[in-house]
């Protein structure tokens, strides 16, 4: 970048062609900056939710979570911020002259809050699925460090899916059944079209 910007110097006249394409290469170089940093800054914000997941899950758990653990983990990670509302709640009660006191700091929570809830309950939240015990195994083997993050094969997680699991846990037999089912229905239906 520092050569770029000598030669620019060097530069006698701002139209010329050379000008325009150190400039279109210093461009180019500043875009892919901004793209390395954008990845890195998502890897670490994946790598801080991972983290807290793997910090609540019980020590020397070897098997995966049940659906039902799972939505209780999810529950309890979307409440992880209850207490720092909480004191800034109170430090803004207490005078009038504090009404505005960590005001930053409190939209910033809610905002993050209610991004995560709106994914979690429509599409779905990004997330390792620990309920599949090689996903679950890859986060136990993960040495914590936001560079690994993109090794780990990460799903979208929502209310709808933990149901949908739930189900299949609890009735094991009748989930198998009704993906035969409808498999046999569909390939009956391709028979009937051919």
């Amino acid at each position: 970048m520092t050569n770029l910007r000598k030669e620019l110097e060097k530069c006698k006249h701002p139209n010329s062609r050379k000008t325009k394409a150190l400039s279109k290469k210093a461009r180019r170089q500043n875009n892919k900056h901004k793209q390395r940093l954008g990845h890195a800054i998502k890897s670490n914000l994946m790598g801080e939710k991972l983290t807290w997941f793997l910090e609540h899950i019980e020590e020397g758990r070897k098997h995966p979570l049940t659906p039902v653990e799972f939505e209780e983990l999810i529950e309890l990670y979307l409440k992880r911020f209850d207490e720092e509302l909480e004191q800034i709640a109170l430090k803004q009660s207490i005078s009038k002259n504090r009404a505005n006191q960590h005001k930053a700091r409190q939209d910033v929570i809610k905002i993050t809050l209610e991004k995560e809830i709106n994914e979690y309950k429509a599409g779905g939240m990004e997330m390792l699925n620990l309920c599949d015990p090689f996903k679950f195994k890859s986060l136990l083997d993960w040495d914590g460090s936001a560079i690994n993050v993109q090794h780990l094969k990460l799903d979208l997680v929502s209310h709808n899916m933990l149901q949908r699991l739930k189900k299949e846990y609890e009735n094991p037999k009748e989930a198998n059944s009704e993906a035969t089912t409808s498999a046999s229905q569909q390939s009956e239906e391709v028979m009937e079209t051919s």
